[in-house]
């Protein structure tokens, strides 16, 4: 990707990320997602799903959907900057852009999980249908203990991949057993699991692109041979804040 001379004054956009992991035969795997070529964002790069926090992420009847308060997740998160409002948008935010770029579904009903994978719900979501009037409709809360909060990552103002700026906040998420993730064939092309070593080995390769959030991500979890270690780490520390700037 080349350089970007241009300064940008604007303040980042706030957005979420979710890195879906699994274990497979080598171990854990990591889901990385092609965005379109033709993407005004990263276009052809491998990414983890994930875009910006919408208005209505933190609408009343949408953090109504929640399975935790607002404050509790504010305390997770670890940001005394944001209001538990703010804070529970952005889980809400990451749930909803994993199920509309990939299919996966971080719901409760009642008090168990919800492990079915639903097509139809994820395909009214991307049709444009509201998040909290599907979850309504289901009887189901959102499941933010699913998402474990990751790292932060802000933009510079001289960016080095792209000419926009994000606040990003990535979660680690398992993906359900009976689940299967799918790219959307929109934004997303091309989905492939990947060990985090593999993956770092195609990027040496040139086989695939990268932009730093991902390659730094798949280094941090090299260390970890499995998914319930690679939660557990995260979900026992405050997420590092991020601010890389250009050479």
């Amino acid at each position: 990707m080349e350089l970007n001379d241009e300064i940008i004054d604007t303040p980042p956009r706030d957005a979420a990320s979710v890195v879906l992991l699994r274990d497979g035969e080598q171990g854990l795997e990591v889901l990385l997602m092609r965005r379109h070529g033709n993407s005004a964002v990263l276009g052809g790069a491998y990414v983890f799903p994930g875009g910006k926090v919408d208005a209505a992420d933190a609408a009343p009847a949408t953090l109504a959907r929640l399975d935790r308060a607002p404050v509790e997740l504010h305390a997770r998160l670890g940001e005394a900057a944001l209001t538990p409002g703010q804070a529970a948008a952005l889980y809400v935010a990451a749930a909803r852009e994993a199920a509309e770029e990939s299919g996966v579904l971080f719901l409760q009903i009642g008090a168990a999980e919800l492990a079915t994978h639903s097509a139809a719900t994820c395909a009214r979501l991307r049709a444009g249908e509201g998040f909290a009037t599907l979850l309504a409709e289901r009887g189901a809360l959102l499941d933010s203990d699913a998402l474990a909060p990751w790292s932060r990552w802000i933009t510079p103002r001289q960016p080095s991949v792209m000419n926009k700026r994000f606040d990003t906040r990535f979660f680690l998420a398992a993906v359900p057993p009976a689940q299967e993730a799918r790219h959307d064939d929109f934004e997303l092309t091309e989905s492939r699991w990947r060990t985090p070593r593999a993956a770092l080995r195609e990027y040496r390769d040139h086989a695939i692109d990268m932009a730093p959030p991902q390659i730094v991500g798949l280094l941090h979890l090299l260390q970890f041979a499995s998914v319930a270690e690679a939660m557990h780490a995260a979900r026992g520390r405050t997420p590092p804040l991020v601010q890389p700037q250009p050479t």
